[in-house]
């Protein structure tokens, strides 16, 4: 293998959706593979046409996986101006409409030769393992670290016998994520404990951010007023994304909000209820169509508004703390990293929210120091990640012990131990679950046809 350390990530959405899970692992990519100290293939999900039409914004499609990639990296390029220095491939997935989220197909650590399998990132190792039915994550690879991005229980507590399900998910993925990863990084507290796990904010803000936020700066240091809107939010348009908590806080406290008006923009299932809820309220809450953050639009709102307690750390907080902007949230362990800049404010009650959105429409935001600025640049997310990856000492001290290679060619007693017990109970659990990719799906994949006689569940698992 190649000297230097070839790091694979694996993610559960892709753009066009402009999603957490899309959007993060690509950044991750693209600033690692821009240390060139290592190299770096990014594996994304493949859909049909059907599931695109249903996924991707804008009536945007792709004939081809190649098709997809160009439209990622020139996305990219317009927001950071880095080279794509890194792999681009993708494996066969299903979009659910009951989970509203991407499902694999088949043994996705299939799309990476084994003479490539060194070090595997699993975005949302959680969602990714549940149903993976074929080689086992850490027989293929050498480390596995996962990334939590998703506080799962929150969300289907909010579903019908909520408590009992979030129950037993909460076994389920502590079961597969012991099973999968060597070592796990919860971005905030928000998200439940899990085995081998740390805490650590790995993400960053896409630099278009951050040179609206310097070129706010320099507005407020020439005397020149920066922000000339109000209050707006803008997330995916679902109740679970902090509109349901907004709306009744401006519901209930309408005569102390007189003459606030707020700004609504997003897309989502929940959309025309949204603005239902909106036209009742005697405050003016205007409701607009979902728009890229880093549109123009935005730069002159001075508050963001952001009461949601679903997010682990939520993305446009930190975009809008990087444009310079005054932004009140809850006091929540989702928020804990956003403390530490002198903007962010935090309310308990909703009298505090009230108080807290009154003053920060009256104040003018703080300017940011470089040091802030570069907390939230993904420059300084990469290296967190790479601390709490602890990617060499790790791979390194592995390497002490028996190979694991040499344990996946031989015949291996079930009883070991009680992670290959529990491996092997959920790999022939699986079996039942997992949906097979056809062979279209595997031929636009670059896979071959037999890959998927492979991951049937009668051949021989290695561990």
């Amino acid at each position: 293998m190649d000297k230097k350390r070839h790091i694979t990530i694996f993610t559960t959405a892709s753009l066009p959706w402009l999603t957490g899970t899309a959007v993060n692992p690509l950044f991750r990519a693209a600033y690692l593979a821009n240390l060139d100290e290592r190299k770096v293939t990014l594996v994304v999900p493949w859909l049909k046409l059907k599931d695109q039409e249903h996924v991707y914004p804008n009536n945007i499609t792709f004939d081809s996986p190649q098709e997809q990639e160009n439209y990622v990296r020139q996305w990219l390029h317009e927001r950071t101006g880095l080279k794509s220095n890194f792999e681009m491939r993708f494996y066969p997935g299903r979009f659910s409409l009951h989970k509203r989220s991407i499902l694999a197909l088949g043994d996705i650590t299939e799309v990476i030769p084994d003479e490539k399998a060194d070090v595997a990132v699993l975005e949302e190792p959680e969602h990714l393992t549940w149903y993976h039915h074929g080689k086992r994550w850490k027989t293929k690879f050498r480390l596995v670290v996962g990334v939590v991005h998703t506080n799962y229980l929150e969300y289907v507590r909010r579903e019908k016998n909520g408590e009992f399900q979030a129950f037993l998910l909460k076994y389920m993925n502590n079961w597969v994520v012991y099973i999968y990863c060597h070592r796990v990084i919860r971005l905030s507290a928000a998200t439940q404990e899990l085995p081998r796990s740390i805490i650590c904010n790995v993400h960053g803000v896409n630099p278009k951010f951050l040179e609206t936020g310097a070129k706010k700066r320099e507005q407020q240091q020439d005397g020149i007023e920066p922000f000339t809107k109000g209050a707006y939010y803008i997330g995916k348009m679902v109740w679970s994304k902090g509109y349901k908590e907004l709306l009744k806080l401006l519901s209930d406290h309408q005569n102390e909000l007189q003459g606030l008006e707020v700004d609504l923009y997003g897309s989502g299932e929940d959309s025309t209820q949204v603005a239902e809820a909106a036209k009742k309220l005697n405050i003016t809450v205007r409701v607009f169509p979902g728009r890229d953050h880093t549109d123009p639009l935005f730069h002159d709102y001075k508050v963001f508004l952001n009461p949601s307690t679903t997010d682990v750390v939520c993305t446009t907080t930190a975009e809008a703390l990087a444009m310079g902007k005054i932004v009140v949230c809850a006091n929540h362990p989702s928020n804990e990293f956003f403390k530490q800049f002198p903007n962010c404010r935090t309310y308990d009650t909703s009298d505090e929210f009230v108080k807290e959105t009154c003053k920060a429409l009256q104040d003018q935001p703080a300017p940011q120091t470089d040091a802030q600025l570069h907390t939230l640049s993904w420059e300084a997310a990469t290296e967190r990640f790479l601390e709490s990856a602890q990617l060499d000492s790790e791979v390194k001290k592995m390497a002490k012990s028996p190979s694991k290679k040499l344990l996946a060619s031989t015949s291996i007693n079930v009883g070991k131990n009680l992670e290959d017990a529990s491996a092997m109970i959920h790999h022939v659990g699986t079996a039942f679950l997992t949906k097979e990719p056809d062979e279209e799906m595997l031929q636009k994949v670059g896979l071959p046809v037999s890959a998927k006689k492979q991951s049937n569940p009668s051949r021989k698992w290695a561990f």
